[in-house]
Parts: structure tokens; C-alpha cells; sequence
């Protein structure tokens, strides 16, 4: 088969109902483990629909936000999930090239997007850029060669029917060691990394089904299949993750590093 296209993220209702609710679980717990102090300044970098942004809204009490992300499609979506007095200004931007003055913010912060950065060692170093002396610069992303992503069980199946997985451009800075060596080399202190295990329930296969086809990522696979070479992908994932006529819970694992900035 040929490869498969690159991934894009211009739907931001269809990322809410498969990764946004995915990411969400992590994100609390990612917050939680930071522990920046309310009040500071955050910067969300490619904030996607906006799913994360949101979390810090609610539970950090940022002073300000600023939200990027290179998808009007999905700033579109995001601009709509808060109040109009949040503190939030969302924007287009370039994970590589931020349109912010150095030293400006208290925190910067990548929600599953350093493995979509074509050279992630330049995107940490944008983000050391944009915060103080003092600031804290963090990530957490899925772990995809770990097998943690949260439709692996979908890929793994794809893979047996010879059909090439789409994976993003940097996946191999998705890994706990990968992710701290950047980090390192950036010349952040007192670097931390840990791994986030969450679990999702699902009213059943068909209610986790149409959300993986929603996906931005299995979506235009999906609809290149013939139709018969589908319909056997989806027997074949329904048994593997022995759903029957109940619910269903599934889990998925992230990667997540921290580190000052001297």
C-alpha cells in the first residue's frame, strides 16, 4: 500500500468526541503533577479545540493564557468552549516560531503536540524562550511506540491487514527517555518525567467505533477502505479488545516531562 497521508487537525467537534475527552483525563492529572501556582501566566502551545486550555482556565487560575495553534478549524472550536472574560487569547501559530517576547510567560505547556513539531529540540526551545528565568516548561504526549495511544488497539489490528499506520512526524520524542534528553539539552533544571495510565469508559464497541472513526486520524484511512476490508478491521478490533453487549473500558498511557528554566 502506499503511505498514508500526513495527519491534520481541522475538525474541532470530531477531536472533542475521540481525543479532546482522551486528553481531558490526562490533562487533569498532568496539572496536578506541574502544580504551577494560580495566578501566573500560561502558554498553551498548539492548543487544538482547546480542550486543555480550558483545564487551566478551571483549575489553575491563570492570569493570562495564550492559546496557539496553526488550525482555524480548530481555533474556530476552541474560541467557543469558554466565556468571553477568560482569560484566554487564542491565535494562529507556529509551534516553532511563537509570536511572543522572550521571558513573557510563567509557564509553557504542550498538550500531545510535541510529536507533531517537525524538529521538537527547536519547538522546547521556543517554549524556553517565551517563559522567565524561574518558569516552568512542560509536555505530556501519548506513547505511541509503547503501545499507549489510545486507539493502539485499532493500529495494531490495521497492521495485520497490511495497512501502514499514520504516525505523527516526531513520534520517536513521544518516549520518557527521548523526552527528558530534549529537555536536558535544552538546559532546563530539575527535570522530571512521568508516565499517566487513564481509562475511559464507552457505552459499548459501537459508541467507541464511531468515535475512532470521527477521529482525525483513522477518519480518511477509513473511508479509503474498501468496504468489506472495514468491515473486517472492525470484527477483528471487536474481538481483540473482547467487547460484548456491555460497556466498555479502555486505557490508554502518556508521556509527560517537566523542567525550570535557569
Amino acid at each position: 500500500m502506499t503511505e498514508p497521508p500526513p495527519i491534520r487537525f481541522d475538525d474541532g467537534a470530531s477531536y472533542e468526541r475521540m481525543m479532546g475527552r482522551w486528553s481531558a483525563l490526562v490533562g487533569e492529572r498532568f496539572l496536578d503533577w506541574i502544580a504551577v501556582p494560580d495566578g501566573a501566566r500560561w502558554l498553551d502551545v498548539g492548543c487544538g479545540n482547546g480542550a486543555f486550555t480550558e483545564q487551566i482556565v478551571q483549575r489553575c487560575r491563570p492570569a493570562q493564557v495564550q492559546a496557539f495553534d496553526p488550525s482555524p478549524g480548530q481555533l474556530a472550536y476552541a474560541r467557543g468552549r469558554l466565556p468571553a472574560a477568560a482569560p484566554v487569547t487564542w491565535a494562529e501559530g507556529d509551534a516553532m516560531r511563537l509570536p511572543v517576547a522572550d521571558g513573557s510567560s510563567d509557564a509553557a505547556v504542550m498538550a500531545l503536540v510535541l510529536f507533531f513539531v517537525p524538529e521538537p529540540a527547536v519547538g522546547v526551545a521556543e517554549m524556553c524562550r517565551a517563559v522567565r528565568s524561574g518558569g516552568l516548561v512542560a509536555a505530556y504526549h501519548w506513547d505511541i511506540l509503547g503501545g499507549g495511544f489510545p486507539l493502539a488497539d485499532i493500529g495494531a489490528e490495521m497492521r495485520k491487514l497490511d495497512i501502514p499506520p499514520r504516525l505523527p512526524p516526531s513520534v520517536a520524542a513521544s518516549t520518557l527517555e527521548a523526552s527528558a534528553a530534549l529537555w536536558h539539552d535544552a538546559g532546563l533544571q530539575q527535570v522530571r518525567t512521568c508516565a499517566f495510565t487513564v481509562q475511559r469508559r464507552f457505552d459499548g464497541f459501537d459508541d467507541y467505533w464511531q468515535s475512532a472513526e470521527s477521529s482525525n486520524t483513522l477518519r480518511p484511512m477509513f473511508e479509503a477502505l474498501p468496504p468489506e476490508t472495514r468491515a473486517l478491521l472492525e470484527q477483528r478490533v471487536r474481538i481483540r479488545v473482547k467487547a460484548g453487549d456491555r460497556p466498555l473500558t479502555l486505557s490508554a498511557r502518556a508521556n509527560a516531562v517537566c523542567g525550570i528554566k535557569a
